[in-house]
């Protein structure tokens, strides 16, 4: 397609020399050949740090369709592979169908320079560009591709508003002169700690060979001790000789070179804003992605091309930019929180080494959460049923409808209807509305269906449209719904939460303000200390004293001893979410100074009692399980570690399962949202301890499900909104997978709905 000019010629100045500097100038000069575009380069042509690039199918046709000449010339240049090799305590797995393409990063700047030089763009190297402030007054447009330590993003952090995030492990890029055969990731335990290796092919002759290890592993390996030459690569080329020997059976004996390497902290970089009146952030400057998932040259390059046709697209300059950046954004943070959960996996692998093989590989590569079950085993169905083979699924069936025991009690598929509050009881009643929304759930398929959070008190009530069993009434409403259950959805368990609100009680229902007070006719709140949810709006709680503890303990005593009469099969303590239990656990809402608070034994004090207390009066073949919010998602909180102590702790009393949630507890939280945030803290604790594990927590999709049991991250995976949407939804991810068995029975009535409806014709 003829690239159609601007209205008007722009004076444009790239600072960077980099692929998406580089390709940026190329493609804005071949939109409009009119524009006089500069390139300042402050290193020589052929100065490039790090070896190879991977390009993904999508970058290649984004570039395709922006300028077919540049494509034409990598596509001869590509190095293409499909396998990826895990290598696990000497074992070799192979998964297939993965589909990499690379190139060497100097042999892509070379293409890059000579397009930009046959449209006529002006290359400046060994040249400082000027501060971008300066060029904005003389330029139409800046476009700052200066790097990750980019000099425009820190002179205008004002505006840009960075946030820099330094992760846990070091790294450094070498290099190895013979071609791999596949994308390999070794792991290789030393007396030091645990080392990994990431390599690939670029060339006909050479592998990208990256080595990562946890900081206290580096400094303890004795990296930090070398002596860094200033420009002579003394220190690269001894970590090179280092890293050589450590991973020599996967070179096979062979040589590692360096090229200025250093080791380095991975950081993350994010920015509130990418433009500034006309200037525009771009690649690594603008956003950085770890390595672990694909290359910062595929961003970079897919922003260059955006950019490019935006300005082209748009007359006016700030319309282009603000266009450019509503294209990207969404794209880049997608690829960040992937990134981000592949990026903590590595830095936690130590944890994931004693998992059977195949699940260790099945882990690995779905790390990131992009790869799943049902596209991996399209990819490559021999590796995945091998894998759902070693999980111990019957064949034919889906992980997702394998059956798991708990405790005493067997439930026949692995879903579980999340604790959703519903604010429709009378007195703490449930009434027509609950046996409705939980017998519809136990119809539709899930192996267990548990309540919201039922609450011990009539003060312990989140608002006044909460479940409870603080009285024999309530028991008896809560029997009609489990007899309903047993008697209608044979084989589906139900449960019961037991908690009280805490400092989080006496509020609206949900719909009416969340966390408001009451208009009127607010109680009186408790709990481990005397700080409001939110000062000036929440009421100031009172400080539970020795008396109030006991009399809390017993208020969830009797109502574990209603709910074993009620007839639940399982029941959850409520130990998350800022909650009375929670809020002794967390130590930013626990400041006291007695037995019960300070360090995290004091704080795990009495919520431990109240377990025991509720264990104690139980039924001791029917499971007790806990619920909890792994991190706070706030500074001075709850930590990862600190929830693997506390999980440590329960589970030593007697849980059957952690129940792992996150957050909720102070509203200054600022949780990482995204598809399956929370499960890798559900699956550090099963890694840890190896108790049981319920994941929570954005999980949409059963191939979602499939996905985080197969890999072992969780044993039961419980959802909630999709549940709102389709309370069918188990027994619609049987018929959408092909699966009939015993794990996912149509109740007779419904059976002529167990197949897809046919829709309307396709081929008009």
């Amino acid at each position: 397609m003829t690239p159609v000019p601007s209205p008007r010629p722009l004076r444009v100045a790239v600072i960077g020399g980099g692929p998406g500097g580089l390709y940026a100038a190329a493609l804005l000069k071949r939109g409009d050949p009119a524009r006089e575009v500069t390139v300042w380069e402050r290193n020589a042509p052929d100065d490039t740090f790090g070896f190879g690039v991977v390009l993904s199918d999508e970058t290649l046709g984004g570039i395709e369709d922006a300028d077919p000449a540049v494509h034409d010339r990598l596509r001869r240049e590509l190095v293409h592979w499909d396998d990826v090799h895990v290598v696990h305590r000497g074992r070799l797995l192979t998964s297939t169908g993965h589909g990499f393409a690379a190139l060497g990063r100097r042999r892509l700047l070379e293409l890059l320079h000579a397009r930009c030089a046959e449209l006529g763009v002006r290359l400046r190297f060994r040249a400082e560009a000027p501060p971008a402030a300066e060029l904005a007054a003389s330029y139409d447009l800046v476009v700052a591709a200066d790097g990750v330590h980019s000099r425009t993003r820190e002179a205008h952090a004002d505006v840009f508003r960075p946030t820099l995030t330094t992760h846990r492990c070091r790294y450094i890029w070498l290099a190895a002169d013979f071609a791999l055969d596949a994308f390999r990731f070794e792991i290789t335990e030393t007396e030091h700690g645990v080392m990994q290796l990431h390599a690939y092919p670029y060339s006909a002759d050479s592998s990208t060979v990256i080595v990562e290890m946890r900081e206290e592993v580096w400094r303890a390996a004795g990296f930090d001790e070398i002596e860094e030459t200033e420009g002579e690569g003394e220190a690269g080329a001894e970590s090179a000789a280092r890293c050589a020997k450590i991973f020599a059976e996967a070179l096979h004996g062979r040589a590692l070179r360096s090229n200025k390497s250093a080791w380095t902290a991975f950081r993350t970089v994010v920015n509130a804003r990418w433009s500034h009146g006309n200037t525009v952030l771009l690649g690594d400057a603008a956003h950085t992605a770890h390595f672990s998932i694909g290359s910062g040259t595929k961003l970079a390059v897919e922003d260059a091309v955006a950019l490019a046709a935006a300005v082209d697209r748009h007359p006016d300059l700030a319309d282009a930019l603000a266009a450019y950046e509503a294209e990207r954004r969404p794209v880049v943070e997608s690829t960040q929180r992937a990134a981000a959960a592949s990026l903590r996996w590595f830095e936690e692998i130590a944890g994931q080494l004693d998992r059977p093989p195949r699940q260790f590989a099945f882990n690995l590569l779905t790390r990131s959460r992009r790869v799943t079950h049902d596209n991996l085993r399209l990819r490559d169905p021999a590796f995945t049923a091998a894998v759902e083979t070693e999980f111990g699924c019957p064949p034919g069936t889906p992980p997702m409808f394998t059956p798991f025991r708990l405790g005493g009690l067997t439930l026949r598929n692995r879903v579980v209807v999340s604790p959703m509050d519903l604010y429709v009881a009378e007195d703490g009643v449930p009434g027509d509305f609950h046996l409705v929304h939980l017998g519809a759930r136990a119809l539709g398929g899930a192996g267990l269906v548990m309540t919201e959070m039922v609450c011990v008190s009539e003060r312990g009530r989140i608002t006044p449209g909460c479940t409870g069993l603080w009285t024999d009434a309530q028991a008896d409403a809560w029997a009609r719904i489990t007899a309903f259950v047993h008697a209608q959805a044979p084989g589906t368990a139900i449960g019961v939460q037991l908690g009280h609100s805490g400092r989080k009680g006496s509020t609206r229902r949900m719909w009416e303000g969340i966390d408001q007070p009451l208009p009127d006719g607010n109680w009186p709140l408790v709990a481990a200390s005397p700080l409001p949810y939110r000062p000036g709006v929440n009421q100031t709680p009172q400080t539970l004293d020795r008396a109030g503890l006991a009399a809390v303990r017993e208020e969830f005593t009797a109502a574990a001893r209603r709910a074993a009469r009620a007839g639940f099969d399982l029941l959850e303590l409520h130990c998350a979410h800022g909650y009375l239990l929670s809020g002794f656990l967390s130590p930013l809402t626990n400041h006291r100074t007695d037995a019960y608070g300070g360090d995290l034994a004091g704080r795990l004090r009495f919520p431990l009692e109240v377990f025991d207390a509720v264990r104690e009066v139980w039924p001791a073949d029917r499971p007790l399980t806990v619920r909890i919010s792994a991190t706070d998602w706030a500074e001075g909180g709850t930590t990862a570690e600190d929830a693997v102590e506390i999980a440590r702790a329960f589970a030593a009393h007697g849980a059957a399962a952690l129940d792992v949630s996150t957050g909720q507890v102070v509203p200054e939280e600022r949780p990482e949202f995204g598809r399956s945030y929370q499960t890798p803290y559900a699956d550090r604790i099963r890694s840890a301890l190896g108790v049981p594990v319920i994941a929570v927590g954005a999980i949409s999709s059963w191939d979602d499900v499939n996905s985080l049991l197969l890999a072992g991250r969780a044993d039961l995976c419980a959802l909630a909104r999709p549940h709102l949407y389709d309370p069918h939804w188990t027994l619609h991810a049987a018929a959408e997978q092909g699966y009939e068995g015993p794990a996912a029975p149509w109740p007779a009535p419904y059976r002529a709905g167990s197949r897809r409806p046919p829709t309307g014709r396709k081929d008009v």
